[in-house]
């Protein structure tokens, strides 16, 4: 077989829609940049062609234990193909494994945990005669008459999902060899994962197309479930995720290009703007504050509110351990925002919970009587451990709690996926289907040749792909549900649906208006959805 190819290939509604386009660059630091480092990947030319792996092209995210050490198995460096095509063993019987330090400028093969692909050399003998009775090829004179000399086991299903994959991997189908990959993985065929991940090594790229560019990070997270290391390398990549103000110029950039974000954000204060009209006192609870950057085109629509501003106080939690956290923390985001709201001549108080906020109590909250309430649920509820992780089930507890305030109105913003409860292969699928959407989206918006299109992908999404794909159980944190499910979990406590106006939805529709005509706003059941083209992707309600 050949080397496989490369794939190239109102005054407050006006206000709020007015003060995204004007107000978020000059709020927003500068953007910065970060080198990314590519490595080029040689193949070898001969009559013998053997598969080794060499630099990773895509050169994604260190793929490093806390030690820095890994067992990193070579078992695909022991099969070679002859001229003719035929597989051949070069270390049947002898062990695999191998003690390696990784740094960003160190090779590294595919690493898997345990000693060997198989202990049984006479059923790895097996499995190299399945695959060498596969890849003589098409010709159909040929395969005819190896299907005799098949074992009994290989059903003609298996036979047809081998010629499947060896066609996809010269014709550069991708999606089909990723799929492929993953299914191995959950069959425990790990054989024919190590084989299609040194295959896919060669197909995938953080420069190339969407779907090449999704594959890198794909292809991480398939390595590190492999491995059993997707904790550790999960909780590595957010030690070394970028200082606050780079990270924030990279999300500024992705708020730019794709309208995920500012539908989520404008839809939710269009919702409390809406239920505080009347108000004079106004208390919003947001449980994951971030940089605060969603409450600036609120502050400014309360500025220009008939009869005046009301009192505004924000109590914004966040987790201290956060990349946001760390560029100065909550304090840094409460002088932000005074200092927005004295431009506009809003009274203004700001209170800091540093905390994270599946460990939110009431005590944490700083509520005061004579305050109406406004919680805000934006990208965070999917964060919690709910019945299927602990029983504790943080998830439901703080809807309950929230209830328990009697707050006017909450928000809720979701990404419309279904990847809490999935075993992992129906999770896999779920997730290339949902952010090969994004990555189109961000295509038709953001220049290939964009200088920061790396690092804005990598730092802002590729760490939840991994930890969606490589992860398990509580160090599994991007848990995301689709909207029907959250409707449960609000009705059960006590909530009931608090339609958005005409005039927010309007809104929101123009400002869709101004991205890719592929983007899609639909209303349905007291809630507003964003699609690219047929894929839902981010979901966004109110309740009472």
């Amino acid at each position: 077989m050949q080397a496989s190819q490369r794939l190239r290939r109102s005054a407050m509604s006006d206000t709020l829609y007015q003060s995204v386009q004007e107000t978020e660059a000059s709020y927003l630091p500068q953007f910065q940049m970060l080198d990314t480092q590519m490595t080029s990947i040689n193949r070898t030319q001969g009559g013998n062609h053997s598969i080794q792996t060499y630099s990773d092209r895509y050169c994604t995210m260190e793929s490093s234990s806390p030690t820095g050490e890994y067992a990193v198995q070579n078992s695909i460096s022991a099969v070679s193909f002859t001229p003719n095509g035929s597989l051949i063993s070069h270390q049947e019987s002898q062990s695999c494994l191998s003690d390696v330090h990784y740094s960003p400028d160190t090779n590294y093969n595919s690493p898997v945990s345990g000693s060997c692909i198989t202990d049984d050399v006479n059923d790895f003998r097996h499995k190299l005669k399945e695959l060498e009775t596969v890849m003589l090829g098409p010709n159909s004179d040929v395969l005819d008459s190896c299907d005799n000399s098949l074992p009994s086991c290989m059903t003609s299903p298996e036979i047809d999902c081998w010629r499947q994959m060896m066609e996809a991997i010269p014709r550069g189908d991708l999606k089909h060899v990723l799929i492929e990959c993953a299914k191995a993985e959950s069959d425990g065929d790990l054989l024919t994962a190590q084989w299609l991940i040194s295959e896919l090594r060669q197909m995938v790229s953080v420069s190339g197309e969407p779907i090449q560019r999704l594959g890198a990070y794909i292809l991480e997270g398939l390595v590190a479930r492999l491995a059993a290391s997707g904790s550790s390398i999960y909780k590595s990549l957010r030690c070394k995720e970028p200082a606050s103000f780079e990270l924030l110029s990279y999300m500024h950039i992705l708020h730019e290009v794709c309208p995920y974000f500012k539908f989520g954000y404008m839809s939710a204060n269009g919702a409390i703007a809406e239920a505080m009209k009347d108000e004079q006192r106004v208390h919003i609870i947001d449980f994951q504050i971030s940089q605060g950057s969603q409450w600036v085109t609120l502050i400014q629509a309360f500025a220009a509110r008939p009869g005046g501003p009301p009192h505004i106080r924000i109590t914004g939690i966040d987790d201290s351990k956060s990349a946001y956290a760390r560029g100065g923390g909550l304090n840094i985001v409460g002088k932000r925002l005074s200092k927005l709201a004295e431009s506009f001549k809003v009274p203004f108080e700001f209170h800091a919970a540093a905390i994270s906020a599946s460990d939110v109590q009431l005590q944490n909250l700083g509520i005061r009587p004579g305050e109406a309430l406004a919680v805000n649920f934006a990208f965070v509820l999917h964060h919690m451990p709910d019945e299927s992780v602990s029983t504790e089930n943080h998830r439901d507890r703080l809807i309950r709690l929230v209830k328990s305030l009697n707050p006017k109105v909450v928000t809720l913003v979701e990404q419309e996926s279904n990847t809490n409860t999935a075993a992992f292969f129906p999770r896999f699928l779920e997730t290339l289907d949902y952010y090969t959407a994004m990555f189109e989206s961000i295509d038709a918006t953001l220049s290939r040749a964009h200088k920061e299109r790396i690092n804005v992908e990598q730092h802002c999404l590729a760490k939840d792909i991994v930890n969606i794909i490589a992860c398990e159980g509580i160090e599994r944190v991007e848990r995301h549900e689709l909207l029907g499910k959250w409707k449960s979990r609000f009705r059960m406590a006590g909530f009931s649906p608090y339609p958005l106006s005409s005039l927010v939805n309007s809104t929101i529709k123009a400002l869709v208006e101004n991205y890719c005509d592929k983007y899609r706003l639909e209303e349905r059941d007291g809630a507003l959805y964003l699609a690219w083209m047929n894929r839902d992707l981010v979901a966004s309600c109110a309740w009472k």
